[in-house]
C-alpha cells in the first residue's frame, strides 16, 4: 500500500529519508511536475526506480541536485558553457554533462553523459542534502504516460508499486524542465519545456 504524506507533516521528511537511503524509490513533488526517485549512487535503487516507472533500461535518468556544489559529484567536468547555464538555476533548467566515473552504469544507460538539475524547490532540495548524494529522479509516471501535477495523478500511475508519496498539492507548472546539451561549444536544446529558449540563449551569451 502506498502511503501519502502531507509535505508539512514532520514526518514526511524523515520517512523519504529512510526510504532513500534503503533503496526504495519515492515520488515527491517539484517546481515543475511531480518527480519519481531514488539515491543516485546505490545500483540497485536506481533499478527498482526504472522497473516502478516501467521505463526501458536504455533510457539514463537525470540527477536532481540541492546546490550548485553538487555538480563536482555528478559531472567530469562543466564546461563554461554549462557554467553560465546553471547561474539561472534554481528553476526547470536541465543540463547535460559529461557524466562523472562513480555514477552507476544503470543511470547512464550505457551513455558517457549525465543529464543535472538543481529545483527550485526548498523541502526537495533539503532531502536531497540530508541524503547527502543526487537524486536519480524523473517524472512520477509510468513510461508514456502523463506527467503528473498532483499526487492523486501520481497515485492513479504508480499506486501500489511505491511506498510513499509526499503532497504538496498542485505543482506551480505543468511543464517538465527545459533540456539542454552542454557537451559542445554552443547550447543545444534536446527538450523544450517551462524555460523559455530565449533565456537560455541569452545566458550562454
Amino acid at each position: 500500500m502506498t502511503a501519502l504524506l502531507p509535505i508539512r507533516d514532520p514526518q514526511a521528511l524523515d520517512q523519504a529519508l529512510a526510504l532513500l537511503r534503503g533503496g526504495a524509490p519515492i515520488a515527491f513533488p517539484t517546481d515543475t511536475v511531480y518527480g519519481l526517485g531514488a539515491a543516485a549512487l546505490d545500483s540497485e535503487a536506481v533499478l527498482q526506480l526504472y522497473a516502478v516507472k516501467r521505463r526501458p533500461r536504455t533510457q539514463a535518468i537525470p540527477l536532481l541536485l540541492a546546490d550548485h556544489a553538487d555538480l563536482a559529484q555528478a559531472a567530469a567536468t562543466v564546461p563554461a558553457l554549462a557554467l553560465r547555464l546553471a547561474r539561472l538555476w534554481p528553476g526547470a533548467l536541465t543540463l547535460v554533462l559529461p557524466a562523472a566515473p562513480q555514477l552507476p552504469d544503470a543511470l547512464l544507460a550505457g551513455g558517457t553523459t549525465v543529464a543535472v538539475r538543481l529545483p527550485d524547490h526548498d523541502w526537495l532540495r533539503g532531502l536531497i542534502r540530508a541524503l547527502g548524494m543526487p537524486l536519480a529522479a524523473t517524472s512520477a509516471n509510468l513510461h508514456g504516460g502523463p506527467d503528473p501535477r498532483t499526487a492523486a495523478e501520481v497515485l492513479e500511475q504508480l499506486g501500489g508499486a511505491l511506498t510513499l508519496v509526499v503532497d504538496d498539492g498542485p505543482t506551480p507548472g505543468a511543464l517538465p524542465s527545459t533540456i539542454v546539451d552542454c557537451t559542445g561549444a554552443q547550447p543545444r536544446l534536446l527538450r523544450a519545456g517551462a524555460l523559455a529558449w530565449s533565456r537560455i540563449v541569452e545566458a550562454a551569451g
